[in-house]
């Protein structure tokens, strides 16, 4: 990850003026069964997509903020990431893309007992997201939506 020192002028001039969004509380709700009882899903912001799907779009002003059911079964090599930000190597993921969507070691979890269950599917949005209302508004509880749907009780959130 690169210091703020390191980025580009033009992305420390933005970073800078940019209104910050505070959120207070930070909404939370506490775990109502054991780890080992629950069913867990990913959501990661790497904007990775399962082959089929459209990959995100980086040509929309503010960030795509649409997302991607992805498939509990998927072969984590054949995600495609899509995300539209410079300012990480993202060689890393592409290598490996259980480092921004662990699905493999979920797996691993649920067949040591550490977690009750995978979800049948997971979700992937868009990050650097720079206009957010229509991902708070709109997007944030269509996800949250579809993981009630599933009745999941822990979704690991997995930022990029």
């Amino acid at each position: 990850m690169a210091t703020f020192s390191e980025l580009p002028l033009s992305w420390r001039v933005f970073l800078q003026a940019y209104p910050w969004r505070r959120i207070d509380p930070v909404p939370w709700t506490p775990l109502r069964r054991p780890l080992a009882a629950s069913r867990v899903a990913l959501v990661s912001s790497a904007a990775f997509v399962a082959p089929g799907q459209p990959p995100f779009d980086d040509r929309i002003r503010g960030g795509d903020v649409s997302w991607r059911a992805i498939p509990a079964d998927i072969d984590v090599r054949t995600l495609v990431e899509t995300h539209r930000s410079e300012m990480f190597d993202h060689r890393g993921l592409q290598a490996d893309p259980n480092l921004a969507f662990p699905i493999d070691r979920l797996h691993e979890l649920a067949a040591r007992g550490r977690i009750g269950a995978v979800n049948h599917r997971h979700l992937s949005l868009m990050g650097s997201i720079t206009a957010p209302g229509r991902l708070v508004k709109r997007t944030a509880p269509d996800m949250a939506r579809a993981l009630i749907a599933d009745a999941v009780d822990v979704a690991l959130l997995v930022p990029v």
